[in-house]
Parts: C-alpha cells; sequence; structure tokens
C-alpha cells in the first residue's frame, strides 16, 4: 500500500462509532496496515483543549482532527477518525483537502439510541432537562453519499465491521489477510500491546509540591493497579477510569474509545477523603506503608452503583464471593484520571523473576521468540498444569509462566513458597531456554470469564501471542461453574483481543493410559481418572501426607510439605 488514507466515522453519541473503529483498527493492524485512531475524548483533552460546544468551535475541532488525520495519511498511515462531526460541509472540507477519504455513518434510531445510554442522556435532552444537544435539539447534519452506512440498531457490530472492510478492500485501502497474526512465524514483530501503544506512566522524582497536596490513601488492590499501570501491563489505560469508560466497561466491556476492557479499574475513596478534590484538582496517593508514591490528575468524581457493577462483573451480589466483599467495603467515591508514578507502590519481592512489560519483550526479542504462551497462576503448579504448559508449549517458541502475586484469596499457598515451586519445576522438569519464569504484580478479582479475558489482554502488553485458558479461569467456589469463557471471547473478533487463547479441558492422571490427559485425550470411566485439586492437596500437606508422584512432583511435594506442615502448627 503506498499511500495512507482516512476512515471518517461520523453520526450520533452512542451510535457505534468508536467500538466499530476500534474493531477496524484491529482487523488493519492484523492485516498489517499502520493504523492511528483519533478519538474525539482524546482530541478534546490534548489538541482542543478550551474550546467550547459552540458551531464555530466544533468546526475547529474536526479542521485539527482532519489536518492531523491529512499528515498522517500522507506519511502512509491509516488514520480513524470517531468524533460526531455534526456539520456536512466541515466534512465535506476534509474530503476535499485529504483526497483518500472514506466516510463511514453510523445511523441509528433516537429511540435505540436512548434505550442504550447508560447515564440517561438522551432521555434528558428529550425531557429539555439538557439543551443544545446533538440530534435533539441542535442539528446533526447526515452524510449524503457517504461510502459506507451501517444501521447499527439493525444489525450486530461484526456485521457492520463486514461491510466496512469489503468497502475498504473494493477501494484498495485494505489488503488481502495474510492469516498471521502480529508475532506469528513469518511476523517480525512481537504481537502489538493492546490499543496499540505500550504506556509508562512512572516518572523519575515527584513533582514539586506533590506533599502539599490533598492524599488518598491506596488499599492492597489499588496499589497493584497502580503499578500495573506505570509499568503499562494496563495498557491502554493511563490512569483509573472516568465514569464513561467505567459505564461501558461493566455494561459492554468496552472502553469509551470502544476497545475491549472486561474489568473496571477503579479507585474508590470515602466521601471524607475527596471532599477537598475536584474535576481538574491534583492528589498524592499514599501506599499502605506510608510512602508518597504518585499523583492523580483528576478528571472525574462519581458515586458508583455497585449494585449493578456486582451484578455485572461478579454475576452474583452475594457477599461471600471475595470481589463483592471487597467491592463492597470500598470506598463510595470514585476518583477518574490520569497517574504519575515516581515510586514503585509495591515491594520487590522476587528480584530475580520482577520484569515489566518492557523487560519480558525485550527478553523475548533477545531469544526469537515470536510465538509466546502465557500461562496465569495463582496456585502451586502440580502435573495437570505441567501437562497444559507443555502441550501448549509445542506450539510456539517459548513459554511465560507468570504466576500473580498480589492479593490472592484466604487460604491460598503465600508467594514466596509458590515461587520456590516454580523454581524447582523449572529447573527439573522443563528444557532450558525455553521457559520464562516472572511474577505478575496484579490482584485477584475471581472474576471468572471476565478475568479470564482481563488476563488474556494483560499478557499481550507482555508480549505474549497465546494464552491458556482453563474451564474455571480465575473462578471462586461454584460461581462460574456453568459459565464458558469461550463464549465471552466469542463476544469479541478475533482482531480486537489480538491474543490467541488456547482453551483447555481439567486434566488428570488416566490409569487407563498410564499418563496426564484430558476427557478429550484419555478414554475410560471418571473412576480411571485421578484428580487433585489446591484445596485438597492443602489439607493432605496439613496431614502430613504426599500425594503420588503422578500428581506432584516430588520438588514441588518436598517444599510444600515443609511450608504447610509450618503454618499447620504455628
Amino acid at each position: 500500500m503506498s499511500s495512507g488514507f482516512v476512515v471518517w466515522f461520523t453520526g450520533l453519541s452512542g451510535a457505534g462509532k468508536s467500538t466499530l473503529a476500534a474493531m477496524l483498527s484491529a482487523e488493519l493492524r492484523a492485516r498489517g496496515v499502520h493504523v492511528e485512531v483519533l478519538d474525539g475524548d482524546e482530541v478534546r483533552t490534548h489538541l482542543s483543549r478550551g474550546l467550547t460546544f459552540s458551531r464555530a468551535d466544533r468546526d475547529t475541532n474536526v479542521r485539527r482532527i482532519g489536518y492531523v488525520a491529512k499528515l498522517l495519511a500522507r506519511s502512509g498511515a491509516c488514520a480513524m477518525t470517531a468524533a460526531i462531526s455534526p456539520y456536512r460541509a466541515v466534512r465535506d472540507e476534509q474530503r476535499a483537502q485529504i483526497g483518500n477519504f472514506v466516510e463511514v455513518y453510523c445511523q441509528c434510531a433516537i429511540q435505540a439510541l436512548a434505550s442504550r445510554d447508560p447515564k440517561g442522556l438522551y432521555r434528558k435532552a428529550l425531557a429539555g432537562e439538557i439543551k443544545n444537544f446533538t440530534g435533539i435539539d441542535d442539528p446533526y447534519e447526515a452524510p449524503e453519499s457517504p461510502e459506507v452506512t451501517v444501521h447499527t440498531d439493525l444489525e450486530s457490530k461484526e456485521e457492520s465491521l463486514a461491510r466496512i472492510v469489503r468497502k475498504l478492500e473494493e477501494l484498495g485501502f485494505a489488503p488481502g489477510h495474510t492469516g498471521l497474526a502480529p508475532g506469528s512465524p513469518g511476523s517480525r514483530l512481537l504481537i502489538a500491546p493492546h490499543g496499540g501503544e505500550l504506556i509508562n506512566r512512572f516518572i523519575a522524582a515527584a513533582p514539586e509540591g506533590s506533599e502539599q497536596l490533598p492524599v488518598l490513601e491506596l488499599d492492597e488492590r489499588a496499589e497493584s493497579d497502580l503499578e500495573m499501570i506505570a509499568s503499562g501491563a494496563l495498557s491502554p489505560l493511563k490512569g483509573f477510569l472516568n465514569s464513561k469508560d467505567y459505564l461501558r466497561v461493566v455494561r459492554e466491556m468496552r472502553l469509551e474509545n470502544g476497545l475491549p476492557w472486561p474489568l473496571p479499574i477503579t479507585l474508590a475513596a470515602s466521601p471524607e477523603a475527596t471532599q477537598g478534590l475536584a474535576v481538574g484538582s491534583r492528589a498524592a496517593l499514599r501506599a499502605r506503608d506510608g510512602r508518597l508514591v504518585g499523583v492523580i490528575d483528576v478528571s472525574d468524581l462519581w458515586s458508583p452503583d455497585k449494585e449493578l457493577e456486582a451484578k455485572e462483573v461478579y454475576q452474583t451480589t452475594d457477599e461471600r464471593h471475595p470481589g463483592v466483599a471487597t467491592l463492597r467495603s470500598s470506598g463510595s467515591v470514585y476518583v477518574g484520571g490520569e497517574v504519575q508514578v515516581f515510586e514503585r507502590p509495591t515491594p520487590t519481592l522476587f528480584p530475580r523473576h520482577d520484569h515489566s512489560p518492557r523487560a519480558t519483550r525485550a527478553l523475548f526479542a533477545e531469544r526469537g521468540w515470536r510465538r509466546v504462551v502465557g500461562f496465569q497462576t495463582r496456585n502451586p503448579m502440580h502435573r495437570a498444569h505441567e501437562h497444559l504448559t507443555k502441550a501448549a508449549l509445542e506450539t510456539v517458541d517459548g513459554l511465560l509462566i507468570h504466576p500473580l502475586v498480589g492479593a490472592t484469596a484466604a487460604g491460598d499457598v503465600p508467594a514466596p513458597v509458590r515461587m520456590r515451586c516454580y523454581e524447582a519445576l523449572i529447573e527439573n522438569y522443563y528444557p532450558q531456554g525455553r521457559v520464562v519464569l516472572s511474577v505478575y504484580p496484579a490482584a485477584m478479582r475471581h472474576a471468572g470469564p471476565r478475568e479470564a479475558i482481563f488476563h488474556a489482554l494483560t499478557r499481550k502488553n507482555y508480549g505474549c501471542s497465546h494464552f491458556i485458558v482453563g474451564r474455571d479461569h480465575a473462578g471462586f467456589g461454584d460461581y462460574y461453574r456453568e459459565s464458558d469463557p469461550r463464549l465471552l471471547f466469542d463476544a469479541f473478533s478475533p482482531g480486537e483481543i489480538g491474543i490467541e487463547p488456547l482453551f483447555f479441558e481439567d486434566a488428570f492422571y488416566s490409569t487407563v493410559v498410564g499418563e496426564m490427559g484430558t476427557a478429550k485425550t484419555a478414554p475410560g470411566a471418571a473412576s480411571t481418572r485421578i484428580v487433585i485439586s489446591g484445596t485438597a492437596l492443602r489439607a493432605l500437606f496439613a496431614r502430613g501426607e504426599r500425594p503420588s508422584s503422578e500428581l506432584v512432583r516430588p520438588e514441588v511435594a518436598a517444599i510444600l510439605s515443609a511450608a504447610l506442615r509450618a503454618d499447620t502448627h504455628r
């Protein structure tokens, strides 16, 4: 493709512009196209700060978007914009100046927009409570001859995307699909981070005057979230979610710009702690050990509907669920905004295995790995885990064993004990040079299938092209036993997720075949399958017993036996 082009999404607020732009950008990137998305909210923040919503200022905003889009297209990229751009004349002006211009009109009836609007803005505008609302009492001029019109109230997102892609192929702007995901053989690069850019919010020193700022206290989960935001593990997030992003994530598993994002990353505080804060102010962030570790530029303050969050994210409001319990016990005000971090919020407990996303990417590149499978664990690895990881390793260049070392459930094996188990297992039973052990500083949320997607997207930021998903991934008790994570992954197109999930059945030792297997590979009734759970293992060791070597490697069993017996006799 010798020249770039612009895809200009237009339509009313909530019509699906950002979602389709995110889906299209993922599809084009998978085909080798360099894509830059000019999101309406980000443009308002960084390029058009201070402009009002008068007609003159709206035209100025669109002209600024058009100018940047033209420069990007001239350099050979695809520039994509998803602003409302309500006036036909200024859109046509951009078409004339840019040349390679593809207008996509997202058409949606007002009634449908009002029904899907989580903040009720259309309802308020229709009732006259909000003035100068585009499409209600302020004009929106629909395109007369757009290249593509998609009816987002009548067709699925996938149907709309398919029609846009077909038009781009007809126009010669979308090359054929290579079938190679970034990071696969034939691709020279590791998989791109989620959103296309690996975020870095660490700064060298505290901003001047940080000591005099109002202070927000971080709990254990917020410390982990802040560290992961700063390192880029939660790319594209630059801070804690604002209310727009939060509502879309809770309801639709997408950020406001349309990118898939399954879990709300929020900063909760008490009303007393936020009393002196306002949008546009700044606050210091204090870790549990008393250190000031960062600052947040406050862009939003709101009181969330925690019942809705519990139902949507955890599929239950039962306080026996640890995620729901944490949600209920946290502050009633959420503070949104970008962060800057000048000290790591959490201590470095395992320096040998403490690698940021940039570090793992550099390590993979140094080893020549392009296809890397990630394995999430919060338990010691037994033979079933070993079986799954080795089966996955057969198809890729390398394996990232990525144990979670943030907050876990009560009764879980402590991280230092687990790390010794992982080291012993890798040293004795995996080929040297094919495995990287690195800690994952996240807190466990126990959000089931949603958290499975979250774990996959974050491992994509660490450079993994594949990710192992179990049947009860990130589960707790019986809350998700009937939930198949595959169905939730299928809610997104493969290009949107980017990383390839590898779904595995539960593994067991089969007395029929004399080795580890799954229901797909080992015949025989349930009586021929020897399985072991983390809970059963802990009970076994507490009684001074050890599992057979068919279930747990002897080196791992020795470490667990000593640690768990010592813990029992305290």
